[in-house]
């Protein structure tokens, strides 16, 4: 049983090693698509991969929440607004993106 408890133990260090030397190259040329960053997740989220160097490219919903945001973080995090009930801003926002080679996209609620 001491043998197998042993195995077990030594496969799970073995994988945790290995996935924390998996790396992503070039993180700060990614950009990363955050929606919702007016507040909570969304824009918690993207204050810290600002913070790690990431490309933000940060949707909110209202103004206020874009400025604030803008002024919390460095330059290279670009802000749009986005309301995904209105088609026009959905279309706005989808041309801005498309110009920017969004990596990777985090959906949020705010």
């Amino acid at each position: 049983m001491w043998l197998y408890l042993a195995a077990l133990l030594g496969l799970y260090f073995l994988r945790r090693w290995y996935r924390e030397r998996q790396t992503v190259e070039n993180l700060r040329e990614k950009s990363v698509l955050i929606t919702g960053c007016d507040s909570g997740f969304g824009s918690l989220l993207a204050r810290q991969l600002d913070a790690r160097g990431l490309q933000v490219l940060a949707a909110c919903l209202t103004p206020q929440g874009a400025e604030q945001l803008r002024k919390a973080t460095s330059a290279r995090l670009q802000t749009v607004i986005l309301d995904v009930t209105r088609t026009d801003s959905i279309a706005a926002a989808t041309a801005w993106v498309k110009g920017q080679d969004a990596w990777v996209l985090f959906p949020s609620l705010g």
